[in-house]
């Protein structure tokens, strides 16, 4: 898959000290991403131009066009003179389904919602991860933040990235993605994490932005019954955490956060390391 750019230099004129001068800073590049299926465009998100493979995995898991990568026959990733398009082709079975989804589609897709045809579908039935075993600790809470601060290099160098990270207890951050748009960012996690192998139940997932409703259904749709995040969660995303049997962790600063669901979830203890149980 081709390399593109994910940041660029731009001249700035930066007042410091009372006084304006001329100067230079990095900034993220943001490009329209189309997934088309079968030929046709199901969805366009303006996203960070890196880890498509990913980005295409994570969304069609996340958009319930699949249940499993293997049902992605090939990515193809096209430049096209204002954007990339993947081009995705999917397993007869799932082809047929995504054509029969979309005669039903009421009008055009929009970024975040996609393929959705009524209000009923845009607050559409969270899968329950109330029978998860996973246990985190209040160390490990601070560990996933402070771990998932030091894993983005984009967002050193523009400071205007999202980022979200898979925590796994004694393992730390297996996996970790970046992008301009906090969904994208984590349809790339699920990605990346699920190709690697990682099952969504035996981690958390950790992102530095705040906690909408589409990212608790994310991250139950993937099995995982946590989500820890740096800023705030929304009143919808905390009943529907609660209604999914998620644990909903928020507002990490340093080593003070705040449980909104599922404090059941949370023990004594200390971080595990591999070998120490």
């Amino acid at each position: 898959m081709p390399d593109f750019p994910t940041h660029t230099k731009v001249a700035k004129t930066a007042r410091r000290n009372g006084r304006l001068g001329a100067g230079e800073r990095f900034v993220p590049e943001e490009t329209p991403v189309a997934f088309s299926y079968a030929g046709s465009t199901h969805a366009v998100m303006m996203a960070t131009p890196a880890d498509l493979e990913d980005f295409a995995i994570g969304f069609s898991l996340t958009e319930g066009i699949i249940t499993d990568p293997a049902e992605i026959e090939t990515i193809e990733a096209l430049a096209e003179d204002k954007g990339i398009d993947l081009q995705i082709r999917l397993a007869d079975a799932q082809n047929d389904a995504l054509t029969a989804r979309r005669r039903h589609m009421a009008g055009p897709v929009g970024c975040g919602l996609c393929g959705i045809e009524s209000i009923e579908q845009a607050v559409r039935v969270t899968p329950s991860v109330r029978s998860s075993p996973l246990t985190l600790c209040e160390d490990e809470i601070v560990e996933a933040i402070q771990l998932l601060n030091g894993q983005q290099p984009l967002h050193m160098v523009t400071r205007a990235v999202h980022g979200a990270g898979f925590y796994v207890p004694g393992q730390g951050l297996v996996a970790v993605r970046e992008d301009v748009g906090r969904h994208n960012a984590l349809d790339k996690l699920v990605g990346a994490a699920r190709r690697a192998g990682h099952a969504g139940a035996t981690g958390a997932v950790v992102v530095t932005s705040r906690v909408s409703v589409e990212m608790v259904q994310k991250t139950a749709i993937i099995g995982s019954p946590f989500i820890i995040a740096i800023s705030a969660p929304t009143a919808l995303a905390i009943r529907t955490a609660e209604d999914a049997g998620m644990t909903l962790i928020a507002l990490v600063r340093g080593e003070d956060f705040e449980i909104f669901t599922g404090a059941e979830r949370i023990v004594p203890g200390t971080v595990r390391r591999l070998g120490n149980g």
